[in-house]
């Protein structure tokens, strides 16, 4: 296993793309080991925030050189990060966590679904699958973000919360309004879209692999304190409980009770 290590990167840009949301691109080593649905632990520079933040990858540059992280604004911590520009730096630990299993989509239709801050790790996932890709986004209302860019590698369908544009509601309605079908769900947003998701994967017996949002404190699996209860026993705990930051985030649904 590679050990993970904090490094300092430098920003090449940021701006803020909707209402309380960022988009930052990072120019970093790491960018290169980066897989889809994996995330880095990004730390704040104020002695008074220790902890650091996890978000999710949400593109690789071409050159695999810088690191693109979209973020919604929710604290001390991601509101420093927002007050940056071009040539700050930040110190960032990753990349950590398990990611999308990009071969389980070969040959077949997939749906991607994000919701809200659980829209960006659907990027760079588009990017490097090789199927009919159905992207399914939902937002709470008209700020679109990111919808421009992933309409590059598939077929999006919007759903807001507001009925302001697209099917009114969230992405399950988007499947009934548009009749829509797949053999394999990779997904990530709110715990209720993941269960619901989870509920639909199996009563129409279709793969799906979702993305757990948590708080993490370590990011490395060491302070146990963003497990969620599996089906299977743990290898670390011993018991029914699996670690979001190195075993998940993202994990088959049927192997975790949400």
């Amino acid at each position: 296993m590679v050990q993970k290590k904090k490094i300092k990167t430098t920003i090449v840009s940021q701006k803020q793309i909707a209402e309380q949301v960022y988009d930052l691109w990072l120019e970093t080593r790491l960018a290169k080991d980066a897989h889809p649905g994996q995330f880095v632990a990004v730390y704040p520079n104020h002695e008074s925030t220790l902890l650091p933040r996890p978000i999710s990858i949400c593109e690789v540059s071409e050159d695999k050189r810088r690191l693109r992280l979209v973020y919604r604004v929710a604290g001390k911590g991601t509101a420093e990060f927002a007050s940056y520009g071009a040539e700050d730096s930040l110190e960032i630990l990753g990349v950590l966590g398990n990611g999308f299993p990009i071969d389980k989509a070969k040959g077949k239709r997939v749906f991607l679904m994000g919701g809200g801050i659980g829209i960006p790790p659907m990027l760079e996932l588009a990017k490097r699958l090789d199927c009919r890709k159905q992207i399914l986004l939902g937002y709470r209302d008209k700020d679109l973000f990111l919808q421009e860019d992933l309409a590059r590698y598939g077929d999006v369908y919007v759903a807001t919360e507001d009925g302001s544009v697209g099917t009114k509601g969230n992405v399950m309605d988007i499947i009934k309004a548009h009749g829509l079908a797949a053999d394999v769900i990779m997904a990530c947003g709110p715990m209720p879209m993941l269960r619901a998701i989870k509920k639909y994967a199996g009563e129409n017996k279709i793969e799906a692999y979702i993305s757990l949002e948590e708080r993490m404190a370590c990011g490395v699996g060491a302070c146990l304190g963003c497990v969620c209860r599996t089906t299977k026993v743990d290898a670390h705990s011993h018991v029914h409980n699996a670690r979001i930051c190195t075993d998940g985030p993202v994990f088959e649904a049927g192997e975790v009770d949400i």
